[in-house]
């Protein structure tokens, strides 16, 4: 194999590490579900902002610690399969569209 497809396996074995992890699992499949790069998930009723989930809202419903939360995004950030942004006091979230291209590229 060539060093550039070495780096390619590398790679993909990195975030399918990251997605090995149940919990983790679940936030990126909320993030694919909601949050592309362009797209509306939620306004604000009383500020009228609209962005992508915030890191707090990603963890509704998974009964684990927003600490646990914030490691599990840290590794799929880390495995570039999400990417993050600052708006104001909250943190963004939104799936790595290339990234989603090079899974779908692997898988067919």
């Amino acid at each position: 194999m060539s060093n550039n497809r070495d780096k390619s396996i590398e790679e993909f074995a990195e975030m399918f590490k990251a997605l090995s992890n149940p919990n983790r699992l679940k936030i990126f499949m909320r993030l694919t579900a909601c949050c592309l790069p362009g797209t509306v998930t939620s306004i604000n009723p009383g500020t009228g902002e609209i962005g992508c989930a915030c890191v707090g809202e990603l963890g509704q419903d998974l009964d684990i610690a927003p600490s646990t939360i914030s490691h599990h995004i840290k590794e799929l950030r880390q495995a570039g399969l999400i990417r993050m942004e600052r708006r104001g006091q909250k943190m963004e979230c939104w799936v790595d569209p290339e990234k989603m291209k090079a899974l779908q590229r692997f898988f067919f």
